[in-house]
């Protein structure tokens, strides 16, 4: 379907329109989250609907979704119009177990944030810089304390992946 050039976006409508930068909307691009067709001396020009994919990009981003997430649910949902309620409740239901672990990981830093601060702990027992033998130390560079999952058991070594 072609569209006619009063359905199609300039990159500086689109980065008016959206708030994003131009720059941004380039990388999008590149990454292929948002396509733009080409006029004959090259520029861009995005289907308005490309509005509602950046504003979908955003919102992915601010519940903590990466740009690689964001692309597989994009690639699950219509290109061209706004998504149906059942389209749009399939990506949600999707995001939901990423939110609930986002959620689990603040309330575990919040709980360590009353006895941590800076360098990861307020207890000279067991801070590193009052305490050389500190098995802090041997565990990583960082807030050791603050960064392992079980306080109780003391500071995880660093692992080599996920």
């Amino acid at each position: 379907m072609t569209l006619s050039r009063h359905d199609l976006l300039t990159i500086g409508q689109l980065a008016e329109r959206s708030g994003m930068a131009t720059s941004a909307l380039r990388y999008y691009e590149k990454l292929g989250l948002i396509d733009a067709e080409r006029t004959t001396g090259g520029q861009r020009r995005y289907p308005r609907a490309t509005l509602r994919r950046v504003a979908f990009i955003r919102a992915a981003q601010r519940v903590g979704l990466s740009l690689d997430e964001a692309r597989t649910a994009l690639d699950r949902l219509p290109g061209d119009r706004a998504p149906s309620s059942q389209e749009w409740s399939t990506v949600a239901e999707s995001w939901q177990a990423r939110i609930d672990q986002q959620i689990a990981e603040l309330e575990r830093l919040k709980q360590k944030l009353t006895g941590c601060i800076g360098c990861g702990c307020l207890s000279l027992s067991r801070c590193a810089l009052y305490n050389a033998g500190d098995r802090a130390a041997a565990a990583g560079p960082g807030a050791r304390y603050l960064l392992t999952r079980d306080p109780a058991t003391g500071p995880e070594r660093p692992t080599d992946g996920p």
